[in-house]
This record gives structure tokens, C-alpha cells and sequence, in this order.
């Protein structure tokens, strides 16, 4: 199961990849590279590993909606 401490942190780190990441990224690159971040920050098991890359996969289009929205404030900022 996601832990809402696991979603926080998976979302924080959503929020501090460049957007140029999470847009041009091949899905199974995108979710493999926000794993290893996550996993660098805090040590997981092999049945949470799981459990995150299957979360992961599932919000791909969440996260993917989410970046674009940040470029696009960007490019109006400009």
C-alpha cells in the first residue's frame, strides 16, 4: 500500500523534476528515474518497490496534465 507519507514524497518530487523531464521522458524511463529518486531519499522494500511502481504508472497522466500546466505558466511568465 501507498503510505500518504509515500505519496507526499513522490509528489514533492513530482514537483521539483523539470518539467522537460516528466514531458519528454518514455513512460517506463519517467517512472523508473522518479523510483530511484524516491529511492535515494528513503529505503524502501522490494513489495513497496512494487507497490510504488505500479502508483506511478497509474498517476502517468496526473503527473504528465501537471507539467504541462507548469510549462504553460512558464511560457506566459516569459
Amino acid at each position: 500500500m501507498v503510505t500518504p507519507n509515500m505519496m507526499r514524497q513522490l509528489w514533492a518530487l513530482v514537483e521539483s523534476t523539470q518539467v522537460s523531464t516528466l514531458l519528454q521522458f518514455e513512460d517506463s524511463d519517467l517512472v523508473q528515474l522518479l523510483l530511484k529518486r524516491f529511492q535515494a531519499q528513503q529505503l524502501i522494500d522490494a513489495q513497496d518497490t512494487r507497490t510504488l511502481d505500479t502508483y506511478i504508472q497509474a498517476k502517468l497522466p496526473l503527473i504528465r496534465d501537471i507539467a504541462a500546466h507548469r510549462q504553460s505558466i512558464n511560457q506566459g511568465s516569459h
